[in-house]
């Protein structure tokens, strides 16, 4: 059920119902067909090969090769080890290049192995590495470089193959955002050495957990396919250092049902993006990442980038009142990996070598989509925003006052002898007895 606000007094943050009954999250997952799942659930059962490269996992593997255009796919039990044994199958050392403005097991993917990941800033525009930085932050002790394709916008990589050419670095992309995506005509997840891709259940395409490597390099596939599988050659013959990354044939026949149903995923995908811009447009303070149409996209993310100077508030408190009415907005990637630990000890001052990356952290929101996301939905999502920027300054107010009455009450009670050894109930309203709207705030309509 949806609670449509149509007052400040309405809104969740002051005490009234939430815009929705449940928790309206960003990433529900998508489910493909259930009785062509449970069709192949059941032809893995009655095998009972349930692992170990199965029919479905290899069909899995062949399935996404073809769509990225790559001769090779290793499919993986999560992207994280993935990441994990693509870094170490490229034999990464020493320092990497990486973005701050990432999930946080990019970094952790290289810090797992005693390589210390090199926070590069990003193009404010692009949200992407920034090759003239990159090639700044080379040191001797530079193996790598590891490009994030954020929100499936890929980085610049014509730049970035250019200069591991020229320094004879290692190119990883983290492709977690990317799959389906496009550049210039090429499928993401053929660029440089190889691609890491993501089938979490977050993602538009999922597996329940799993990931991918893909690549060109028939040398590298094979020393991934034996290190995914502890070091295994034929039946009892370990030739190569491994660990378990395999991935499992429940988690492949989700995968392969998901394909089949892509393209209305992504038809979804964009029918929500283009509905929220619609919807939103004119809002100052407010602008979207946008997708070249030129370009193959998966439209997974819906993203705002909060100008809070313009908007007469910040994004955080937007999130705050958004997360009232059960709208779980998130806010990537915040605080950005150079202030989460271990990094933030270890170099703490990263923050004055990324500013674009600062910045970007503290002003993007991502909204709700996907197949869970109808457009009633959205709908009721965008008159909780329109109403939030438009009244900013009241809510502004009754917020500012509502702390203001609730410390007031709290000093007066640390004040006030307890009413039980006076024996007399005391005069003073409890603080839990304080509100924050106040009985005199005029209703103000949404516009």
């Amino acid at each position: 059920m949806t609670v449509v606000c149509k007052t400040l007094d309405d809104m969740a943050i002051f005490g009234g119902t939430p815009a929705f009954a449940e928790k309206l999250h960003v990433g529900r997952p998508n489910l493909g067909r259930r009785d062509r799942l449970l069709e192949r659930i059941n032809d893995i059962l009655d095998r009972r090969w349930l692992t170990n490269d199965g029919i479905y996992v290899q069909e899995f593997e062949r399935r996404v090769a073809q769509m990225a255009g790559v001769r090779h796919c290793i499919a993986i039990c999560n992207a994280t080890v993935a990441l994990e044994i693509a870094i170490r199958a490229l034999g990464l050392k020493g320092q990497v290049i990486v973005p701050s403005f990432t999930f946080i097991a990019t970094a952790h993917a290289l810090q797992w192995q005693e390589i210390t990941p090199v926070f590069c800033d990003i193009d404010p525009e692009t949200h992407n590495l920034d090759p003239a930085m990159v090639e700044r932050s080379i040191t001797p002790q530079t193996t790598g470089i590891i490009g994030v394709h954020m929100w499936g916008r890929a980085c610049d990589v014509d730049r970035l193959e250019g200069i591991a050419r020229q320094y004879k670095l290692k190119l990883l992309f983290d492709a977690a955002h990317a799959f389906a995506c496009s550049h210039n005509g090429r499928m993401i997840g053929s660029f440089g050495d190889a691609e890491v891709y993501s089938f979490h259940a977050t993602k538009f395409v999922n597996t329940l957990e799993g990931g991918a490597i893909v690549t060109n390099d028939a040398d590298l596939a094979a020393k991934i396919r034996l290190m995914k599988n502890f070091g295994f050659a034929g039946y009892d013959n370990v030739i190569y250092i491994g660990t378990n990354g395999k991935m499992n044939e429940v988690s492949a026949a989700v995968g392969l049902t998901a394909l089949e149903s892509l393209n209305e995923f992504i038809a979804v995908n964009r029918r929500n993006y283009e509905q929220y811009r619609r919807a939103l447009a004119g809002l100052d303070g407010i602008e979207f990442v946008t997708y070249d149409a030129a370009q193959k996209s998966n439209y997974q993310y819906v993203v705002l980038r909060i100008d809070s100077g313009r908007l007469g508030m910040s994004r955080d408190e937007l999130v705050r009142i958004l997360h009232a009415e059960n709208i779980m907005a998130r806010r990537y990637f915040y605080p950005g990996c150079h202030r989460m630990e271990p990094y933030r000890s270890s170099d703490p001052q990263a923050g004055l070598r990324l500013p674009h990356t600062e910045a970007l952290a503290q002003s993007v929101l991502s909204l709700p989509t996907g197949t869970c996301i109808d457009p009633d939905t959205i709908q009721s999502v965008c008159h909780v925003l329109r109403l939030a920027v438009t009244h900013h300054r009241e809510i502004r107010r009754r917020l500012e006052t509502g702390r203001s009455n609730r410390q007031a009450a709290d000093e007066m009670a640390l004040r006030t002898p307890d009413a039980r050894s006076t024996g007399c109930e005391s005069q003073h309203p409890h603080p839990s007895r304080i509100t924050t709207s106040g009985s005199s705030a005029r209703p103000l309509r949404a516009a």
